[in-house]
C-alpha cells in the first residue's frame, strides 16, 4: 500500500481509482481559505453506509426507469448491474490506472457528451454476453442499447468494492445522474429524481470539496443542470423539476465546492437563474423562486469580490470606450436570459438545444436522435478544457453584474418593470455584499460610474411606487458602498431628491407660536436655479411641463407615496454617520459643488414642519425629524473624539474655499443681473485679478456653473466684448472632433442669441478658431466652414422647432445637402460628410442642457458629468469631528428652528423626548465649537417657551403663603402658570440643562437667563447662593415682598366642610382679600417648585461666578439692562415694607412710599458678586456697574429703605475693591452718601457702617482717602447718634485712631486733614454719654432715701461706656500731636492751635458732662494731657522762647473753671460737680506747677507791646556768672507770665470756694481740696524763690535789697498780692505755713527751706500731710546755689502731683 501511496503522490492525480480507500493529496484546483476552512470536517453527515445510499439512489432511478415505456425492454443485467465485457473492463480498469501516470488525465466527457459518445459495441459481443446469461429483451435489445442504464449498472458495480466513499471520483460518481439530466428522453419525474440524488450527494457530504477530481466534476454538474431537458408533461411537475434544480444550483453555489466552478459555468448557472426569473409563461411562484434562489447565489458570488486581487483597466483605455472594452473582453462569456420562450426546453416537438460544445441537435418528444459524429477527436480536447478550469473569478463577476445592469435600461422596452425590480433586488443584494470590492475593481467600477447610475438616476423618476421604492433603495445602498466613486453622481442623484421634495410654499403661521423661533427655514434649496425669465429663442425645443418635471434635472409635482419614499431614501443616507460630513466637505467647500450638505438640512428642515404632510404623507414629518436628529447625534457622539492634528490647516484652507465659493456665487448673481458690475465686484474680491485680460474672465465665466447661460451669451456677443469671445471660444479643444460636434460642445455652454448678426460673429469666431486648431480635410477653408457651421445651426432649428411642422415639411437630407453645393471653394462637401452630420443633429439635438428636460438632455447632461468625473476626483470619505464646527455653522438655523416649532407644536411624549434631547446635543455642539450665535438661539429660543422670561416681569400683589406644617408654598401666578404647562416645564429644565457646564457660550441671551432667575427668585422659587467671593454675610438674604395674605391649613382642617368654605368665599369677596388657591393651584405650584428643583438653578449661578471677565461683563450688563427698565421714580405705590406684620388667614395694609422690589435688589446683588470675583471682572464691569450703583445712590431717597440700604453696601463693597481704577472715586461715593437726608440716613445707617468699616480695613491707601474726605467724617458725626450703630461707627474712629507700629506717619489713618474731624466725633460720641446722668441722679435719689435703685437700662450702660472710651481715645490721640506739629508746615503758634486745641476743646466738654463717670474720666484725661511732656515742647526754650503752650491757662484751665463756676453747669450733677470743682482746684494748682519755671522765664509783654517779639527781652545768662542776673529777673513782679497766671489762679480759687452754696460735707471737701493744692502751690514757689517772701523781709528789717527781688520800679508785687488774695477765702493759710520770723539776723528757722526740692515735693505729693518746713541758714533766695536745679525739683512736684 505505501508503494501505491509513493506512486499517487510522485504523478499526477487526475481520476484516481476508486479501489483505493485512502485520501487523497491536494487537487491542483484554487480554493479559498474560507472554502479550506469550510471543507476541513466535511465527513458524510448521514447515519447509513454512504455507498448504500448511492447504490440505493441508483437502483432508485433505474427502477423508475424501467417502468418507463422506453426502457421497458431492458434485461436482467439492469438489475444486476452487468453490461460491459471483459474486455472493456480490462480497458476501463487500465485507463483508470494509468491516469495516474498520464500527463493529461482520463477522457472525461461532458454529461451531454456522454449521453452522446456511448460505446458502440458489436452485435456479436451482445449476443455472445446475452446467450451466455439466457438473457434477453422483449424485443431482442440488450442492455448496450440503454446507455443510460449502462452507466447506473457500471457505477453499481464500481462501486462494490469501495470502502471509503470520499476516494470515488466525483465525475465517475456523478456519471449516470448528470447523463439523465440531460437527456430529453426522461420525463420530468425521472429527471427530478436524478437531481434529488444529487442534492442528497452534496447535502450529505458525500461529495466534498476533497473528493478526487471535485473540479471536473463541478463543471460537468453545472453544464447539466444548464443543460437539462426532459419530457414535457404537466406544468406543475415540470415546475417542480425547475425548482429542484434551482434548489440544487442554490446548493453547490453555496457550498465550498462552488468556489471551484468556473467563469462558463458561473455565467451559465446565472443564465439560467435569469432565465426562469424572466420567464412570463412560468408560474409566479416559481419565478419568485428562482429570483429568492438568484438573490442567495449572487451573494455568494459577488462575496468572492473581496478575495480578488485588483486588476487595473490599461492605461490605453479612456472613459468613453470603456463600455466598449468591456464587452469586448466578455465576448466569450455571455448571459442572455431568454424573455420569451422555454427555459431548458421540456419535451416540444422539434425544440432545439444546445450541448456544451456548441452544437445543436433536434430532439423528438418521445425518443432521443442521438448524433453518430465520431468523438475520438473532440474528446481529448473536452479532457484538456476540464482539467484547466480555473475557479471563477471577475469575468464572470462583471458579465453577471453587466446583465443586471443592462436589465435597468428604461428606455428598452424589451425588458418589463417586473424584470427591473428583480435585477433591482439581485443587484442590491450584490451592493450590500460587496460593495466596496466592486469599487475597488475599476472594471466593475466602470459600470457602477456609466450605466448603473445612469439607469437608476432615471427609473428614481418613474411613476411605478414599487420600481421607485427598488431603485431608491439601490441608490441609498450604492451611495453607501461605493460613493467614493460617484462623487458628480452623487451630487445629481440628490440634487433631484431635493428639488423634488422642498417645498416651495411659505411655512403656515400657527396660533400661539411666535414666528421668529422658526426663522432661519429655507424657503428653498439653493441649487434649484430660478426660471429663465425670457422664453427661448426659437432655436431650442420647449418640452411640455409634464415631461420637464418627470425626466428633469428639477424636481417636479411627485405622488405623495413618491415623495415619502425619497424620504426615506434620504433618511437612510443620512443616518450614516459620516454622510453628512462628506456632503460638507466634497460640495459644500468646493466653489464648483453646490451646497448640498447646507440644501439637505433645509430639506428635511422644512419637511419636518407638520404642513409637508399636505403634499406628501403623515409620515414624512417625523421621517424628515429622526433624519434631523440622526445627523445631530453624530455630531454629539463626535464630541468626545479628538481632533486630528492635521485638521488645523485644512480647516482654515475650507474656510477659504468657503468663503471664494460664496464671493463667487455672489458675483454669478450679480452679474446675471448686470454683467459689467458683476465682473467688477470679482475683480474687488481678487476673483478675477485682471479685468483687461480676457482670458481670465472668459476662464471664470466658462469654469462657474451659477451664471445665466443667457446672460452669457448676450454678453460675450456683444460687439464692445469681441475680445471677450474670442477668449472664450479659444477655451475649447476641438481636437479629432468633426464640425458638428465642436459646434454642439461650444453652443452647450451659453445660449444662442436670436439675432443673426450675433449669431454670425459667434460662428465666425468658431469656425476660426476651428479651422486653425483641426484643420479638416474635408473643409476646403475658412469661409466654407463658417456656412456649413451656420447651415448645422438652421438644420438643428429646422429640425426641432415646433413651429416648423406646422407650416412646411421639415429639412430632409437632400435638403441639407442642397443648400450646401459649391459652397466648399466652390465644390461640394463629402456627402458622407454631410450624411454623418444630418444623421448625428436628427438623433440628437443641439441643445442647452439647463433649458431642456427630455431624454436627450439627460444623455447630454450625463456624458458631460462622465467627462468631469476625473477632474472632479474621488469622494472623500471621512468620519471625524474635523469639520463638524464649520459644518455646524454653515446648517444651525434650520436645524434649531425645526425644532423650536416641533417643540411647541407637538403633543407626543416620544416627540418631546427626541426634541428635548437634539436641543441638548446641539447646545452642546455650539458651546464645544464655540458656535455662540447658535447657542443663544437655542437659549433664547427655550426660554421664549418656557413663558418665564418675560419682559414684564409677572405681578406678585396676589401672591398667597399657604402654611401646612412646618413647610410654606408661596402660591403665585407665574407658579401656578408653569405648573400646569407641562411643555413650559420640559422647556425650563431644557435650559436649565444646557447651560449647565456651558456658561461661558451664552452671548447676547444674558438677558432671558436674567429675567427668568429675577422671575424665579421673586416668587419665591429659588434664592440666590453664597458665592465665595461673598462680602454680604452680615446683610443676610434678600427679603421677599410679603405674601398678600398667609394661609394655615393646619388650622382650618377641621373646618372643611361646604358650608364653612361658601362662608369663607363669601367673607374674602366681601372684604375685597384674593380667593384662597384651590387644590389644584396647589397641585400646580407644587409641580412647579418641583421642576425648578430639578433645573438646579443654584449650580447655574455658581457657575456664572467662574466664567471669563468677558462674560461677566456681558452678565452685568443684561443685570443692569433690566435695571434699566425699573429704575427708581418718584411715584406713591402700595409699599410692603419688611418686615411687616401679617395676620394669620388675612391680608396685610399697604402704605404709601416707594415699592419695595426685590427683583430689582436680586439683580444688583448678582451684579456686585460677579463683578467684585477679582481684578479681571472689576476691570471688566466694574464701571457699568458703577455708573448705575452710583445712580440709585444718588436716587436714594426714591428707593425703598430696604433696597436703599443694600444699594448702598453694594457700592461701597466696590468702592472697597475698585478704588484703584478710575472709574471709581471715593469722594463722589462718600458725597453722595452724606446727601443723605436724615430719613434716608437712619434707613442705611448699618449697611453705610459696615461698608466703611470694610472699605478702611482693606488697605491703607483706600483708608487715607476715605479719611480725607470730610464728607466720611460728616457722616458718621450723623451716624453716631444712630442706637444701633453707635458702637460700630466709635469702633471704626478706634480703629482710625490706632496707629499701627509698622506704618509710618504718612501711612497712618489720622492725618493733618482729619485729626480735627476725628476729636470731634470722638467728643461727640463721649456727649453721648451724658444719658448716664439720669441713672446716676436715681442712685443717689436712691441712696439718699435708703432704696435699692433700679438698674440701669443695658443700652444706657452701653453708651456710657463707650463715652468713657471716647474720652480715653481723645487722651490717646493728644500722642500724635507733636508728630502732626512736626509734619506741618505751619507756623508753631498756628500748629498748636491746629492740633492741641481741638484735644483740649474735647476734653473741656467732657468736663462738664452731666454725667458723672464721663466728666471724670475726662478730667483725669486733661490733668494727664496738660501734665504731659508734649504739651510744652522744650526744644529751643531757652532761644526761641515759644510760648504758645501757654493757652493751656488761658483758652484750658481759666475757661474750664469759669464753666465750672456757671450754674447752669452746676445744676447738671449738684451732687458731684463739687467734687468736680475740687479737683479743677487742684488741676489748677498742679498745672501751675508743672510749667512753673517756664512761666516765669516768659515775660509778660505790656498790653500795648501784645505784638511785640519775644527777642526783646534780655536774654538770661549763666549760672555761675550771673546768679544776682538770675536773681533779679526771677524775682521780677508783673513782669513775666507766671505772676499773671498765679494771680488768675488766685482768683479762680477764690470764686471756687465762695461759689454758691453746696452740701457741708462737700463744701469741706472742695475747701480742703483748694487749701491743700495752694499750699504745696506756696511751699513750691516759695523754695523757688518765685514768692519774693525774703526780700520783702528784707525791706522791712532795712536789709539791702537783691537786684533780682526788685522790680524796674523797685517794687515787689507777687507776695503781697498773694497774701492779700489768699487771706480773702483761706484765711491764716499764710501765718499757717509762714509764721512770722523772730530774729532775722540769728538765722532762725523760717517758714520756708532752702532746699525747695524736700518740703515742695512732699507737700505737693500727699494732700492729707503737712511737710516739716525749715529754712536752713544762709540759703536764702538771693543765695540759690543753683536755679536751674530748683526747676527740676519744681517739675519733680508737678509729676508727683500728677500721680
Amino acid at each position: 500500500m505505501a508503494a501505491v501511496d509513493d506512486t499517487r503522490r510522485s504523478h499526477d492525480v487526475h481520476r484516481p481509482s476508486v479501489a483505493i480507500p485512502q485520501s487523497l493529496p491536494p487537487q491542483p484546483q484554487t480554493m479559498t481559505p474560507i472554502a479550506l476552512d469550510m471543507a476541513s470536517d466535511r465527513t458524510p453527515a448521514i447515519s447509513i453506509d454512504p455507498i448504500a445510499l448511492i447504490t440505493q439512489e441508483c437502483i432508485t432511478i433505474t427502477s423508475a426507469m424501467r417502468k418507463h415505456a422506453r426502457w421497458a425492454q431492458s434485461s436482467v443485467s439492469a438489475i444486476l448491474g452487468g453490461g460491459a465485457t471483459r474486455l472493456q473492463e480490462k480497458d476501463f480498469l487500465r485507463s483508470s490506472s494509468q491516469s495516474r501516470r498520464s500527463s493529461k488525465g482520463p477522457v472525461i466527457l461532458d454529461p451531454g457528451m456522454a449521453r452522446l459518445n456511448v460505446p458502440n459495441t458489436s452485435d456479436d459481443e451482445n449476443s455472445s454476453l446475452a446467450s451466455r446469461w439466457g438473457l434477453r429483451g422483449r424485443k431482442g435489445k440488450s442492455l448496450q442499447d440503454n446507455p443510460l442504464l449502462t452507466a447506473f449498472a457500471r457505477l453499481r458495480r464500481d462501486l462494490a468494492g469501495c470502502r471509503d466513499v470520499t476516494a470515488v471520483d466525483a465525475p465517475e460518481l456523478l456519471h449516470p445522474f448528470l447523463q439523465v439530466i440531460r437527456s430529453s428522453s426522461t420525463s420530468a419525474a425521472i429527471t427530478s429524481l436524478a437531481v434529488i440524488s444529487i442534492t442528497k450527494f452534496f447535502a450529505y457530504n458525500i461529495i466534498t470539496v476533497r473528493s478526487p477530481r471535485i473540479s471536473q466534476g463541478m463543471h460537468l454538474l453545472s453544464a447539466a443542470i444548464t443543460h437539462c431537458r426532459f419530457e414535457a408533461s404537466d406544468t406543475a411537475a415540470d415546475e417542480v423539476v425547475l425548482l429542484r434544480i434551482l434548489r440544487l444550483m442554490e446548493l453547490i453555489i453555496s457550498r465550498p465546492e462552488g468556489q471551484l466552478l468556473g467563469d462558463e459555468s458561473i455565467c451559465e448557472m446565472m443564465s439560467t437563474g435569469l432565465s426562469m426569473c424572466c420567464q412570463s409563461r412560468l408560474s409566479e411562484v416559481l419565478r419568485r423562486s428562482a429570483e429568492m434562489a438568484m438573490v442567495t447565489m449572487c451573494q455568494v458570488v459577488f462575496s468572492r469580490l473581496k478575495s480578488l486581487k485588483v486588476e487595473e483597466i490599461p492605461k490605453s483605455r479612456s472613459r468613453s470606450n470603456t463600455r466598449t472594452t468591456l464587452l469586448s473582453a466578455t465576448e466569450e462569456l455571455k448571459i442572455e436570459p431568454p424573455m420569451t420562450g422555454s427555459v431548458m426546453g421540456n419535451g416540444e416537438p422539434e425544440r432545439p438545444s444546445v450541448d456544451v460544445d456548441g452544437r445543436t441537435s433536434v430532439e423528438g418528444g418521445t425518443g432521443s436522435k442521438v448524433s453518430t459524429e465520431p468523438q475520438n477527436t473532440a474528446a481529448p480536447a473536452k479532457e484538456d478544457e476540464f482539467d484547466n478550469v480555473e475557479p471563477y473569478a471577475l469575468p464572470s463577476i462583471k458579465e453577471l453584474f453587466r446583465v443586471l445592469i443592462d436589465l435597468l435600461d428604461p428606455h428598452d422596452k424589451t425588458h418589463t418593470d417586473a424584470m427591473r425590480i428583480m435585477a433591482l433586488r439581485i443587484i442590491d443584494v450584490a451592493l450590500e455584499v460587496s460593495g466596496p470590492s466592486i469599487a475597488k475593481q475599476p472594471v466593475l467600477a466602470a459600470l457602477v460610474q456609466d450605466d448603473l447610475c445612469r439607469h437608476l438616476f432615471q427609473l428614481v423618476r418613474s411613476d411605478n411606487m414599487v420600481l421607485l421604492n427598488s431603485s431608491l433603495r439601490v441608490a441609498g445602498t450604492l451611495l453607501a458602498t461605493c460613493r467614493r466613486l460617484l462623487k458628480l453622481q452623487q451630487e445629481l442623484f440628490l440634487s433631484y431628491l431635493v428639488a423634488c421634495l422642498h417645498p416651495r410654499v411659505d411655512i403656515p403661521q400657527e396660533p400661539g407660536i411666535d414666528p421668529s423661533l422658526y426663522e432661519g427655514v429655507p424657503q428653498s434649496p439653493k441649487l434649484v436655479k430660478p426660471a429663465p425669465s425670457q422664453p427661448s429663442s426659437g432655436r431650442s425645443t420647449p418640452v411640455p411641463i409634464k415631461d420637464r418635471q418627470k425626466l428633469g434635472l428639477e424636481g417636479g409635482t411627485r405622488r405623495p407615496e413618491a415623495r415619502e419614499a425619497m424620504v426615506e431614501s434620504i433618511g437612510t443616507l443620512v443616518r450614516i454617520p459620516g454622510f453628512m460630513v462628506e456632503l460638507f466637505l466634497n460640495y459644500d467647500c468646493e466653489v464648483d459643488r453646490q451646497d448640498l450638505c447646507e440644501d439637505m438640512v433645509g430639506l428635511l428642515s422644512r419637511n419636518a414642519f407638520p404642513d409637508s404632510a399636505t403634499w406628501s404623507t403623515t409620515n414624512v414629518p417625523p421621517l424628515c425629524l429622526d433624519s434631523l436628529l440622526s445627523f445631530i447625534q453624530f455630531m454629539a457622539e463626535r464630541l468626545v473624539h479628538e481632533t486630528p492634528a492635521w485638521a488645523r490647516e485644512r480647516i482654515d484652507k475650507l474656510r477659504l474655499q468657503r468663503a471664494r465659493k460664496k464671493i463667487i456665487k455672489s458675483g454669478a448673481s450679480k452679474f446675471n443681473d448686470d454683467p459689467k458690475a458683476g465682473v467688477a465686484y470679482l475683480v474687488r474680491n481678487g476673483i478675477i485679478e485682471n479685468p483687461d485680460d480676457p482670458v481670465q474672465v472668459a476662464q471664470f465665466l466658462k469654469g462657474t456653473s451659477h451664471v445665466s447661460k443667457k446672460v452669457l451669451g448676450e454678453f460675450i456677443t456683444k460687439k464692445s466684448n469681441e475680445p471677450l469671445l474670442v477668449a472664450f471660444i479659444g477655451l475649447f479643444d476641438f481636437e479629432d472632433k468633426r464640425i458638428d460636434e465642436a459646434l454642439r460642445e461650444v453652443l452647450g455652454s451659453f445660449r444662442l442669441p436670436g439675432e443673426a448678426a450675433l449669431i454670425e460673429r459667434i460662428v465666425n469666431n468658431f469656425t476660426e478658431k476651428y479651422c486653425r486648431t483641426v484643420s479638416p480635410e474635408e473643409i476646403a477653408d475658412k469661409d466654407a466652414a463658417f456656412v456649413l457651421a451656420y447651415a448645422i445651426i438652421m438644420l438643428n432649428t429646422d429640425l426641432y422647432n415646433p413651429n416648423v411642422a406646422k407650416t412646411q415639411k421639415r429639412m430632409s437630407y437632400e435638403d441639407f445637402a442642397r443648400n450646401l453645393r459649391g459652397v466648399n471653394a466652390g465644390k461640394d462637401f463629402s456627402p458622407e460628410l454631410l450624411q454623418d452630420i444630418y444623421e448625428a443633429i436628427k438623433e440628437n439635438e443641439i441643445i442647452l442642457p439647463d433649458e431642456h428636460e427630455n431624454k436627450h438632455a439627460f444623455e447630454y447632461a450625463w456624458k458631460e458629468l462622465l467627462l468631469k468625473t476625473h477632474n472632479a476626483g474621488s469622494l472623500e470619505l471621512c468620519d471625524t469631528n474635523a469639520f463638524d464646527a464649520e459644518m455646524f455653522k454653515a446648517t444651525w438655523k434650520p436645524i434649531v428652528a425645526t425644532l423650536c416649532y416641533v417643540f411647541m407644536s407637538a403633543s407626543d411624549d416620544a416627540v418631546f423626548s427626541r426634541v428635548v434631547v437634539g436641543f441638548d446635543q446641539c447646545a452642546q455642539i455650539a458651546a464645544k465649537y464655540g458656535v455662540t450665535e447658535a447657542f443663544d438661539r437655542i437659549v433664547y429660543s427655550v426660554s421664549h417657551i418656557s413663558g418665564l422670561a418675560a419682559e414684564i416681569p409677572p405681578s406678585t400683589s396676589l401672591n398667597t403663603e399657604v402654611q401646612v406644617g412646618k413647610k410654606r408654598i408661596m402660591v403665585s401666578e407665574m407658579a401656578v402658570r408653569l405648573g400646569r404647562d407641562f411643555r413650559a416645564q420640559l422647556a425650563t429644565v431644557l435650559l436649565f440643562r444646557i447651560l449647565q457646564g456651558h456658561e461661558e457660550a451664552v452671548g447676547d441671551t444674558w438677558i432671558y437667563v436674567v429675567r427668568i432667575l429675577r422671575n424665579l427668585f421673586v416668587n419665591s422659587l429659588i434664592t440666590l447662593p453664597k458665592f465665595e467671593q461673598d462680602g454680604f454675610e452680615d446683610l443676610g438674604p434678600i427679603p421677599l415682598q410679603p405674601p398678600s395674605q398667609v394661609i394655615d391649613r393646619d388650622g382650618r382642617l377641621s373646618d372643611s366642610g361646604i358650608f364653612s368654605t361658601f362662608t369663607s368665599y363669601l367673607s374674602s369677596y366681601a372684604a375685597d382679600d384674593p380667593p384662597e388657591p384651590s387644590e389644584e393651584e396647589l397641585e400646580n405650584t407644587l409641580s412647579c417648585v418641583d421642576c425648578v428643583k430639578a433645573c438646579r438653578p443654584d449650580t447655574v449661578l455658581q457657575h456664572m461666578a467662574s466664567l471669563p471677565a468677558s462674560q461677566i461683563k456681558s452678565i452685568v450688563s443684561a443685570l443692569l439692562s433690566q435695571m434699566e427698565e425699573m429704575s427708581p421714580v418718584v411715584t406713591v405705590k402700595p409699599e410692603r415694607p419688611m418686615p411687616v406684620t401679617v395676620r394669620v388667614n388675612g391680608h396685610r395694609m399697604p402704605k404709601a412710599g416707594p415699592e419695595y422690589d426685590p427683583g430689582s435688589v436680586f439683580l444688583l446683588e448678582l451684579a456686585t458678586l460677579l463683578t467684585l470675583r477679582d481684578d479681571k471682572t472689576i476691570a471688566a464691569a466694574g464701571e457699568q456697574l458703577t455708573g448705575a450703583l452710583q445712580n440709585a445712590v444718588r436716587d436714594a431717597s426714591n428707593l425703598h429703605p430696604l433696597a436703599a440700604s443694600r444699594v448702598v453696601l453694594y457700592l461701597l463693597e466696590l468702592l472697597r475693591y475698585s478704588y484703584t481704577y478710575d472709574f471709581m472715586r471715593a469722594p463722589v461715593v462718600l458725597h453722595a452718601i452724606s446727601s443723605f437726608d436724615d430719613t434716608v440716613l437712619d434707613r442705611t445707617a448699618s449697611t453705610i457702617i459696615q461698608g466703611f468699616a470694610n472699605a478702611i480695613g482693606t488697605s491703607s491707601a483706600l483708608r487715607n482717602e476715605i479719611t480725607k474726605s470730610p464728607d466720611f467724617w460728616s457722616t458718621l458725626q450723623r451716624l453716631h447718634q444712630h442706637k444701633t450703630e453707635a458702637e460700630r461707627v466709635f469702633d471704626i474712629l478706634a480703629r482710625l485712631s490706632t496707629p499701627s507700629p509698622t506704618k509710618s506717619q504718612d501711612q497712618q489713618a489720622l492725618t493733618a486733614d482729619n485729626f480735627e474731624s476725628a476729636i470731634s466725633l470722638a467728643n461727640d460720641i463721649a456727649s453721648a454719654g451724658s444719658i448716664g446722668s439720669i441713672q446716676e441722679k436715681r442712685r443717689d435719689f436712691a441712696a439718699k432715701h435708703g432704696r435699692q435703685a433700679k438698674p440701669a437700662k443695658p443700652e444706657d450702660i452701653v453708651v456710657v461706656q463707650r463715652a468713657t472710651k471716647a474720652v480715653g481715645l481723645i487722651y490717646q490721640l493728644s500722642d500724635r500731636v507733636p508728630g502732626l506739629i512736626d509734619q506741618s508746615h505751619l507756623e508753631r503758634n498756628e500748629a498748636w492751635a491746629a492740633y492741641w486745641s481741638p484735644i483740649f476743646r474735647a476734653l473741656c466738654a467732657q468736663c462738664v458732662n452731666p454725667c458723672r463717670e464721663v466728666r471724670h474720666r475726662a478730667l483725669s484725661a486733661l490733668q494727664r494731657t496738660l501734665l504731659s511732656e508734649t504739651v510744652a515742647d522744650e526744644k529751643g526754650t531757652e532761644q526761641d522762647q515759644h510760648t504758645e503752650w501757654t493757652a493751656i491757662f488761658d483758652e484750658v484751665l481759666f475757661p474750664l473753671t469759669l464753666r465750672l463756676l456757671k450754674p447752669e453747669i452746676y445744676q447738671l450733677d449738684p451732687p458731684g460737680m463739687n467734687e468736680t470743682r475740687a479737683h479743677m482746684g487742684g488741676l489748677l494748682c498742679k498745672v501751675f506747677l508743672r510749667y512753673l519755671d517756664r512761666l516765669n522765664d516768659i515775660p509778660l509783654l505790656p498790653q500795648s507791646e501784645e505784638g511785640e517779639s519775644d527777642d526783646e527781652q534780655e536774654p538770661e545768662g549763666d549760672i555761675d556768672e550771673g546768679q544776682q542776673k538770675a536773681s533779679t529777673a526771677k524775682g521780677q513782679g508783673n513782669g513775666n507770665k507766671m505772676t499773671d497766671v498765679w494771680i488768675k489762679i488766685l482768683e479762680l480759687l477764690d470764686r471756687l470756694m465762695n461759689a454758691g452754696t453746696v452740701v457741708e460735707h462737700q463744701g469741706d471737701a472742695l475747701a480742703e481740696a483748694v487749701r491743700e493744692g495752694v499750699k504745696n502751690t506756696l511751699l513750691v514757689m516759695d523754695g523757688a524763690g518765685y514768692l519774693g517772701r525774703q526780700e520783702q523781709a528784707a525791706l522791712a528789717s532795712q536789709t539791702p535789697r537783691s537786684p533780682r527781688s526788685l522790680d524796674e520800679k523797685g517794687e515787689i508785687q507777687i507776695w503781697p498780692e498773694t497774701v492779700r488774695r489768699l487771706d480773702r477765702f483761706l484765711p491764716g493759710l499764710v501765718q499757717e505755713l509762714f509764721p512770722p520770723e523772730h530774729d532775722p539776723e540769728d538765722g532762725a528757722p523760717a517758714a520756708a527751706t532752702a532746699d525747695s526740692g524736700g518740703g515742695g515735693g512732699d507737700g505737693g505729693g500727699d494732700e492729707n500731710r503737712k511737710p516739716a518746713l525749715t529754712v536752713q541758714p544762709g540759703n536764702t533766695a538771693g543765695s540759690r546755689p543753683q536755679t536751674r536745679d530748683g526747676q527740676k525739683e519744681t517739675k519733680k512736684v508737678a509729676r508727683e502731683g500728677e500721680k
